[in-house]
């Protein structure tokens, strides 16, 4: 261990003492949890050794843990919440669906309404509805065979589409599971996955189209789609190179497959359009979720007509709950009056100012990192160089991070627990909300260097 290591190391054990000893009421609540459900949390993202900070309540741009403890969220439901918590225009929403009903399992105007708005925004055709990522990515997955007739996919390297058999490999691989770098290992992320289900999804790397080329001239008459973040987002954030994802699109449509965007994380965030709109690409497909809902659990995936068309004739796609009059009453109210053009330029300033001010505390302490400013997300990762794909971030310095995380929980800044997740800022922050990051952010810096 190095020097920095050290520092870090005791910069750890000490925030985490003083963590720990602010959120009893947490510790007691996970003994209590562990005994209705594995892990002690709904999730297992959720989970945090030695336990997790429960919450209470959400205002603004703050959260309240189960002990009174108030932070300013920068976690905001791993970028669910760019409205912020208990927005005015959604909690009218959601009133308004709660008192003319909140379920009919039948179409309804609202839903209609939603439909058309995500296909003005993210330049879909037609959309269908789910109720998570996961289930967005699993239906276009779905669809995108059906409509090539095709049965095996590609995914990236490092990337997490939600967690269905067909995609849950090379999520997080160690360096001793990932295979050689022009031809990376399916492994599966779960127990409990068949093994057969490997044989129909491939990996390549992200910011690569050599691999990909290579894997087409093979086998791409038997290639439906390829699935991919296009800024990858479970390992910090990687921006796609100049020409990468046109030249995915051109390679594919070359073999007859299709390209089909997992937009659950950028979609919104990264700019009112998402990804298409940033980068100029449009896909075959693309999947929302998160922050398209203003917090609430719905989803949709949607593009090209033709493509969406194979539903009509075959390709099964169904959910009770699918675009109900809750969620999209609080979808709707959060694409058309909340995210507002004036609302991205408001979060492209503060975005701007908090990964500034994190460079700048990282440059002035000699602090090996780089930090991302992309509209409501970015990240500081801990590797000097910007990442170009998964095998980067196995570069980066998650010691550092374990030492940021309680430095910045105990100095007011909620935070995600983890070094593959990012920063989500709502329109509900202030600069003064920014100001107290960075002022964290600083101290912790000046306190790696000493």
């Amino acid at each position: 261990m190095d020097a920095l290591g050290t520092r870090a190391g005791k910069i750890a054990a000490g925030e985490n003492t003083a963590l720990w000893s602010r959120t009893p009421g947490s510790k007691a609540l996970y003994e209590r949890a562990l005994r209705s459900m594995p892990m002690g949390v709904p999730s297992s993202f959720q989970a945090w050794d030695p336990y997790p900070v429960y919450l209470r309540e959400g205002k603004g741009s703050s959260v309240w843990d189960v002990d009174g403890n108030e932070r300013t969220d920068f976690h905001n439901g791993f970028g669910c919440m760019v409205v912020g918590h208990a927005h005015p225009k959604v909690v009218e929403a959601i009133d308004r669906a709660a008192r003319t009903g909140t379920h009919f399992a039948a179409p309804t105007d609202v839903t209609v309404a939603f439909a058309e708005e995500l296909c003005r925004r993210f330049g879909a055709e037609q959309v269908r509805f789910a109720n998570s990522g996961t289930e967005a990515t699993m239906s276009a997955i779905r669809v995108a065979r059906a409509a090539t007739g095709r049965e095996h996919i590609v995914k990236i390297e490092g990337s997490y589409h939600g967690h269905h058999d067909q995609v849950m490999f090379s999520v997080v691989p160690g360096s001793d599971l990932m295979g050689g770098r022009d031809a990376p290992a399916t492994h599966p992320m779960s127990t409990g996955i068949p093994k057969a289900v490997a044989d129909y999804t491939h990996v390549v790397p992200f910011n690569d189209l050599t691999v990909l080329g290579a894997l087409l001239d093979e086998m791409g008459d038997r290639i439906a789609c390829l699935i991919l973040e296009p800024v990858m987002m479970n390992i910090g954030i990687v921006q796609p190179q100049p020409g990468y994802l046109q030249g995915l699109k051109d390679l594919l449509h070359k073999h007859g497959a299709l390209l089909v965007f997992d937009e659950v994380k950028s979609g919104a965030t990264v700019a009112a359009g998402g990804a298409v709109e940033r980068y100029g690409v449009t896909p075959d497909l693309a999947c929302w979720a998160k922050a398209i809902c203003g917090g609430t659990p719905g989803a949709a995936f949607g593009g090209r007509a033709d493509v969406m068309g194979t539903i009509a004739t075959g390709a099964a796609q169904q959910g009770t709950f699918n675009g109900n009059p809750l969620i999209s009453a609080a979808g709707l109210a959060t694409l058309t009056e909340v995210l507002t053009p004036d609302a991205y330029t408001y979060l492209d300033g503060l975005g701007t100012r908090l990964a500034e001010g994190c460079a700048k505390a990282m440059a002035e302490h000699g602090i090996p990192g780089h930090a991302v400013d992309l509209g409501a997300k970015g990240c500081v990762s801990y590797r000097p160089e910007p990442l170009q794909n998964y095998r980067d971030f196995l570069d980066t310095r998650p010691d550092l991070y374990l030492a940021s995380y309680p430095w910045a929980m105990n100095r007011g800044v909620y935070m995600t627990p983890g070094d593959e997740e990012q920063w989500t800022i709502s329109v509900q922050h202030t600069d003064a909300d920014i100001d107290r990051y960075i002022e964290q952010f600083e101290g912790f810096c000046g306190a790696l260097a000493q």
